[in-house]
C-alpha cells in the first residue's frame, strides 16, 4: 500500500511541478507585449499550446528562452517599457487603439480586476473591446482567449491590455442582417459569398487595390503610422475601416441559431478556409483567434455571446476579403463536400499513429504558430465526434513569412 501511495504521490508531485514551472513563465513580465515596432510577443501562446500538447516542463522552458533570445522573425523580445501615461476610468477610452502606455494598461486592468472582479471587467470591458478583436492582427484577442483557456491572471491582464493598447474596430454598427430567408450554414454562407464576389470580380479588384493602398475616406483611413509599416495590419485595419456588404451582411445562422451550433459552424467555416490554402499563415490566424473568441464569450453574460460571434464573423471576412484573394467558391464547395460528412474512427492504428506525429512535430517546432493550430484542431477533433477535417487541418503546418521592405522604416515604439 505504501509503495503505491508513494508512486501517486511522486506522480500528483511532478505534475504540481510541471504547473509551477508552466505558471512561472506566464506571470514573467520582463518583455514588451510586442517587438520590432508591431510584431507581436507570441511567447506565452506557445506556452499554453505546449501545455496543453503534454509537453514536457523542460521543453516548454526552453522553448521560452530560445524565443526570447530570437523569434522565428530572428529579432529577440524587446524589455518591458515604460508607460507614457497613468490610466484611469477618466481617460482609459480616450486612448484605446493608440498603441500607447502597454504597463499603464497592465496596471488599469490589475487594479479594476482587485477592486471588481474579473467578471465584473469581462462583462464591463469586452462590449467595448472586442469589436477590435482583429487588432495585432488578432493576436491581442489570442493572448487574452488563451490567457481564460489556461486560466493564468497574468496572461488575463496583458491580454486585456493588449487588446485596449491595438484596438481596431471592425465596426459592428454597420451590421445588417441578411436579405435573403433561405436558412444557410456558416460555410454555406461563405461559398456564397465567394460565388458574388466571382459574378463582380473586377469590381472587388478594384475595392481592394483601394485598400491597400489606402484610398479611402481621410477620416476612415486614420490609423496609427505604425499599422502602415505592417503591410498587413494596414491593410486589415483599411479592409475594416472602409467595409464591404459582403463583410457586414450576417448570416441568419448568427442571429437566429443556437450558440453551441454557430461556434461549430464557425470553426468548420475557417478549417474550410484553411484547407483553400493548406498551411496559409493568415489564415490560420482564424481558427486559433475563434478559439480565443469562443473562451472569451463563455465567460461573458448569455446576452453579450452572441455579439462575440457577430463581430468575428464581420472581423474574419473582412481579413480575407483584404488579401485579394478570396477562397475561389469551386475549391470551398469540393472542400466542404469532400470533409461534411468525414469522421474517423477515434482508435483506428492509423489515426491514432498520425496524431502523434503531428503533436510530435508540433512540440518540436520552432514556429510556435504550428503547436497552437494542432492544440486547437486536436480539442475541435474530439469535441466534434472525430470529425477528420481537423485532423487535416492540423497536418498543414505554416512557416514564418518574410517581413515586408516597409520594415526598413524605423519602427513606432509604442511607449
Amino acid at each position: 500500500m505504501n509503495s503505491v501511495i508513494s508512486v501517486k504521490e511522486r506522480i500528483a508531485d511532478a505534475c504540481q511541478s510541471r504547473k509551477a514551472r508552466i505558471d512561472r513563465l506566464l506571470a514573467d513580465i520582463s518583455y514588451h507585449i510586442e517587438f520590432n515596432g508591431h510584431l507581436s510577443n507570441h511567447n506565452k501562446h506557445a506556452v499554453v499550446a505546449l501545455a496543453g500538447l503534454d509537453a514536457t516542463a523542460d521543453r516548454i522552458e526552453e522553448y521560452y528562452h530560445q524565443y526570447v533570445k530570437e523569434t522565428t522573425y530572428g529579432f529577440g523580445l524587446e524589455p518591458k517599457r515604460p508607460s507614457r501615461y497613468v490610466l484611469d476610468d477618466s481617460n482609459a477610452l480616450t486612448l484605446l487603439g493608440q498603441r500607447t502606455s502597454f504597463s499603464g494598461w497592465c496596471h488599469y486592468f490589475d487594479d479594476l480586476t482587485a477592486r471588481d472582479g474579473l467578471t465584473a471587467v469581462l462583462e464591463n470591458w469586452m462590449p467595448v473591446l472586442l469589436p477590435g478583436w482583429a487588432g495585432a492582427f488578432t493576436h491581442a484577442t489570442i493572448h487574452l482567449g488563451w490567457g481564460l483557456d489556461y486560466g493564468h491572471p497574468r496572461m488575463i491582464t496583458e491580454g486585456l491590455a493588449y487588446m485596449a493598447f491595438s484596438w481596431v474596430s471592425c465596426h459592428p454598427e454597420r451590421q445588417t442582417p441578411a436579405l435573403s430567408s433561405k436558412e444557410q450554414t456558416a460555410a454555406e454562407s461563405l461559398i456564397a459569398i465567394s460565388r458574388q464576389l466571382e459574378q463582380n470580380l473586377e469590381g472587388y479588384q478594384a475595392w481592394v487595390q483601394r485598400i491597400q493602398n489606402g484610398e479611402i475616406a481621410p477620416e476612415k483611413a486614420q490609423c496609427h503610422p505604425e499599422l502602415k509599416r505592417s503591410g498587413l495590419q494596414y491593410r486589415i485595419a483599411m479592409s475594416l475601416a472602409e467595409g464591404h456588404p459582403l463583410m457586414d451582411t450576417l448570416p441568419d445562422c448568427l442571429i437566429n441559431a443556437e450558440l453551441q451550433e454557430v461556434w461549430a459552424q464557425l470553426y468548420y467555416a475557417v478549417a474550410l478556409i484553411y484547407l483553400a490554402r493548406p498551411g496559409d499563415f493568415v489564415n490560420l490566424h482564424l481558427i486559433t483567434s475563434l478559439h480565443a473568441m469562443e473562451q472569451i464569450a463563455l465567460k461573458l453574460p448569455a446576452d453579450q455571446q452572441r455579439a462575440v460571434v457577430q463581430d468575428f464573423w464581420q472581423g474574419m471576412v473582412g481579413v480575407v476579403l483584404s488579401g485579394g484573394e478570396f477562397p475561389d467558391s469551386q475549391t470551398l464547395s469540393q472542400l466542404h463536400q469532400r470533409w461534411q460528412q468525414q469522421t474517423d474512427r477515434a482508435d483506428a492504428p492509423a489515426v491514432t499513429q498520425q496524431w502523434q506525429q503531428i503533436i510530435r512535430a508540433a512540440i518540436a517546432d520552432a514556429e510556435e504558430h504550428n503547436p497552437k493550430l494542432v492544440y486547437v484542431a486536436r480539442k475541435l477533433w474530439q469535441r466534434s465526434g472525430y470529425q477528420a477535417i481537423y485532423r487535416e487541418a492540423a497536418s498543414c503546418f505554416t512557416t514564418t513569412p518574410e517581413l515586408p521592405d516597409s520594415f526598413a522604416r524605423q519602427a513606432d515604439t509604442g511607449i
